[in-house]
C-alpha cells in the first residue's frame, strides 16, 4: 500500500490522520517539524505528503519548494485564498483548510495517489525534438533542458497526447483545472507564450500553433 508522509507539529492532529491512514491500509512516516521532514525524506521517498504550513523551524512554505516528484497535500489553518493559490502554484497538488472533515481529506489522498499513478503512465512524452518529462516539470529541445510551471506542464502535455488535433480552449481549461486551479480564459494565452517562448529560446523553432477559432495544436 501507499506510503503517506504526515509533517504537522500539532501531536493530536498528527495522531487522528495516522489513525485514519492506516485504517485505509496505509504505511505512514510522521515528521513534526521542517528540519525533521527533511531527515525523513533523506531516507524514505513516500507516495504522498500531508504538509502543515506553521511548523517550528523550517515552515511549510520553506518546505514545500525542496520537495521533489512527490504530491503534497497541504493542511493548514490558513484560509486566506491568495496563500491558496501561491502554494498551489508552488508546487502543492491540494490544499485544505483546518478543521477539515476526515472522509473528504481521505477522498482527496485517494483522488491524488490515483492521479499518481496515471501520470506515471504518461510521464515522458516526444514530439519530435521536443521531449516532456511530466513528474518533475521539464521539457528537453534536444539535449537542453527547459524548466516549466505547472500549469506550462500540464498544457503542454495535453497537446502532445493530441499531436495531430487542435484543442479547444474550454475544453483545455477543463481538462487542466484538477492539476491547475489557477490557470483561466484569461490567463491561457499568456501561458501558452510562456511555453513558446521557451522552448523558441533553445532552437529558434515554434512547436505550438494557433488553430484561430478553435484552440491550439503541435506544429508539424
Amino acid at each position: 500500500m501507499p506510503n503517506i508522509l504526515i509533517i504537522d507539529d500539532d501531536v493530536h492532529i498528527s495522531a487522528l490522520l495516522e489513525e485514519a491512514l492506516i485504517s485505509e491500509g496505509y504505511t505512514i512516516h510522521k515528521a513534526f517539524s521542517g528540519t525533521e521532514a527533511l531527515l525523513v525524506l533523506s531516507q524514505n521517498k513516500p507516495n504522498l505528503i500531508l504538509l502543515d504550513l506553521m511548523l517550528p523551524g523550517l515552515s511549510g512554505e520553506e518546505l514545500l519548494p525542496q520537495i521533489k516528484d512527490i504530491p503534497v497535500i497541504v493542511v493548514s489553518a490558513k484560509a486566506d485564498t491568495s496563500n491558496k493559490v501561491g502554494l498551489l502554484l508552488g508546487g502543492a497538488v491540494d490544499y485544505i483548510t483546518k478543521p477539515f472533515d476526515m472522509q473528504e481529506l481521505l477522498a482527496r489522498v485517494t483522488v491524488q495517489l490515483r492521479k499518481k499513478t496515471t501520470n506515471n503512465e504518461n510521464s515522458i512524452l516526444i514530439f519530435h525534438d521536443l521531449t516532456l518529462f511530466t513528474d518533475n516539470l521539464t521539457a528537453k529541445v534536444g539535449n537542453t533542458e527547459v524548466r516549466l510551471t505547472r500549469t506550462e506542464c500540464a498544457i503542454l502535455k495535453l497537446l502532445m497526447l493530441n499531436p495531430n488535433n487542435a484543442v479547444g480552449r474550454t475544453t483545455m481549461l477543463e481538462k487542466i483545472s484538477i492539476d491547475t486551479p489557477d490557470c483561466t480564459e484569461r490567463s491561457l494565452k499568456q501561458h501558452i507564450s510562456n511555453i513558446r517562448k521557451k522552448l523558441q529560446a533553445v532552437d529558434g523553432k515554434d512547436y505550438i500553433e494557433t488553430v484561430y477559432g478553435i484552440g491550439f495544436k503541435m506544429k508539424s
